[in-house]
């Protein structure tokens, strides 16, 4: 079935088929040969693209950036500091002005009323960029990455997310493996388990795509995983529950003995960075300095060669490359 996706947005992967999202990777893996090839085809000349950045980012903004502008496209960026969205003026004022300048909006921040509220009344497509409650983008690099370094089809594959199941990035992963018929499990504490409105919206998902969606608190569940997902344990507005977030993830933290419990030589390590994996970040000194170990992962873990993190981050230029030509 011929797949168009001209003037969508792209607000969670719950709204986009399994044949959409196939799209989008194959045109991912064909901009990133033809960029390596050093072919340049300009598919957004004369295109006007905004950033609008509530929450701080590296990769999210490079990627867009650098995407943009190599396929001829121009770039604004925002941040929260630059505009007067929801200060002078409200979400849907702004919405409809930037829809008359840009042809299309990447938003990043917090509320996913927000992103969805920029689509509704911008007039344009409207990339999410990450919410509280779901990073679309990292997934399509996550899905990338998995196909270049994992020997089997995604619907075969098995994904272990470990730590804080009810985070961002773990509903993001559940709603993309259960897109693509993917074997997805939520590896964490039973007080940090998904609500069950999200786990129940994405069964029935499942039921269409044969995808198998588990949640446990029990090791056992890794055994056999093709990939080994982690996030950070402190994201920001969580340093006052420090103390209590690593009292109840250090079980859960990735050692070389995660990965050989899975049973798999071959098994990736994934993660959508930025990590705690040391103590060389200001972060991790000053809870080392408390007393507190917040590393997710351990460096023996983060620089072996199960780990795909940096493939991984290239992957979010590529994907992102390919949304942007997609929707525009």
């Amino acid at each position: 079935m011929p797949v168009n996706l001209k003037g969508r947005s792209l607000l969670t992967l719950m709204d986009f088929s399994p044949q959409e999202i196939r799209y989008l990777l194959d045109l991912s893996h064909d901009l990133k040969s033809q960029k390596r090839a050093g072919i340049r085809n300009e598919l957004l000349k004369g295109k006007n693209i905004v950033l609008l950045f509530e929450k701080t980012s590296t990769r999210t903004r490079c990627a867009f950036e650098v995407a943009a502008l190599d396929e001829g496209a121009h770039v604004t960026f925002l941040d929260s500091g630059s505009s007067q969205m929801n200060k002078k003026e409200s979400l849907e004022d702004t919405a409809k002005v930037l829809g008359r300048f840009y042809d299309g909006i990447e938003y990043r921040g917090f509320d996913q009323k927000v992103v969805e509220d920029l689509a509704k009344f911008s007039g344009v497509p409207v990339w999410n960029g990450l919410t509280d409650v779901d990073h679309p983008t990292q997934v399509l690099a996550d899905l990338m990455t998995i196909e270049e370094h994992v020997a089997k089809p995604l619907n075969k594959v098995k994904l272990v997310f470990v730590g804080d199941t009810r985070n961002n990035m773990s509903y993001a992963l559940m709603y993309g493996c259960a897109k693509m018929g993917m074997h997805y499990v939520a590896y964490g504490p039973k007080e940090l388990h998904p609500s069950q409105e999200v786990v129940a919206k994405v069964q029935e998902v499942a039921k269409e795509t044969e995808a198998v969606i588990e949640i446990t608190d029990n090791i056992e569940g890794i055994k056999g995983a093709d990939v080994i997902y982690t996030d950070v344990w402190i994201s920001m507005g969580e340093e006052s529950k420090m103390e209590e977030r690593v009292r109840l993830l250090t079980p859960y933290r990735v050692t070389m003995d995660m990965i050989k419990a899975t049973a798999n030589p071959e098994v990736i390590f994934m993660h959508c960075l930025p990590s705690f994996h040391d103590f060389e970040t200001k972060v991790a000194k000053e809870a080392q300095n408390r007393g507190l170990d917040v590393r997710e992962v351990t460096d023996e873990v983060f620089r072996s060669k199960h780990s795909v993190v940096f493939d991984e981050a290239e992957n979010r230029m590529h994907t992102i490359k390919a949304v942007m030509v997609a929707t525009l």
